[in-house]
Formats: C-alpha cells, sequence, structure tokens
C-alpha cells in the first residue's frame, strides 16, 4: 500500500493509476490523515439469463402458504 498527500495525487495521479492497474493500493491523506483509496475496478460479470433452467426445480407447493407452526418460528414466536 502506498500512502500519498493530496498534492503528490494531484501531480502524479497517472503513475498512481498505473501503480494501481498493476496492483497496488494507494491511499491519498490531508495532513497525514487516509480520506480516499484508489483500488482497481474489477469488470462486472455478464449475467446471462436462463444459466440455471433445468438445474434448480420449484416445487408446485412453493407459493403455498407455510402450516401454523412454521409460520410461528419465522415470525419470531
Amino acid at each position: 500500500m502506498v500512502v500519498v498527500n493530496v498534492s503528490q495525487a494531484k501531480t502524479q495521479l497517472s503513475r498512481l493509476l498505473a501503480r494501481v492497474e498493476a496492483g497496488e493500493e494507494v491511499v491519498i491523506a490531508r495532513r497525514g490523515k487516509p480520506v480516499a483509496r484508489l483500488v482497481a475496478c474489477r469488470p462486472e460479470k455478464k449475467r446471462r439469463p436462463g444459466r440455471l433452467e433445468g438445474k434448480v426445480v420449484i416445487p408446485d407447493d412453493f407459493f403455498d402458504p407455510l402450516p401454523e407452526e412454521e409460520l410461528k418460528l419465522w415470525e419470531g414466536g
């Protein structure tokens, strides 16, 4: 982890970003106190609808009301 003050961060932003891209973490401090952290962004994973189709089975009674005893347990009774 690298700690830099605000003025250093302003003048060396490109270099700091290169370090972050290489896997380092950069902390920006004001008067010695950390105020921000630069970390690499991870690309979002694309979601693919239907990926679990045929792998998950939902029983027919899934949406039926719960029995009273079980309902009480869920409600903290």
